[in-house]
């Protein structure tokens, strides 16, 4: 099972941008599709992004695209999250999750590795 560490996680004002980053452990990273999920006081987990082994697909939920983009770098073992144009209602716990196979679906019960996530609080 690979270990994920997040990092990243902070404070900002509305409008303002932050970067979460996930380090893997695992050195066969690119064999792993990766996704960030959010969890919000009181609310069910929610899927974000996701991402393929090679980079080159990517899927969002409604609430992020245009605004949050997914990436990966092999060589680093590393995903990340840029979220641009934040909201409150961005505020959550963010985790970063791998699953093997090749289908990209946010849907979580997929994935089977978590970090312990990192926290984004976005004030009005």
């Amino acid at each position: 099972q690979v270990q994920l560490v997040e990092s990243g996680g902070g404070s900002v004002q509305a409008g303002g941008s932050l970067r979460l980053s996930c380090a893997a452990s695992e050195r066969t990273f690119s064999n792993y599709i990766m996704g960030w999920f959010r969890q919000a006081p009181g609310k069910e987990r929610e899927s974000v992004a996701a991402i393929n082994r090679s980079g080159a697909m990517t899927v969002y939920a409604d609430s992020v695209k245009g605004r949050f983009t997914i990436s990966r770098d092999n060589a680093k073992n590393t995903v990340y999250l840029q979220m641009n144009n934040l909201k409150p209602e961005d505020t959550a716990v963010y985790y970063c999750a791998a699953k093997l196979g090749a289908a990209v679906i946010l849907r979580a019960a997929d994935f089977r590795s978590w970090g312990q996530g990192t926290q984004v609080t976005v004030s009005s």
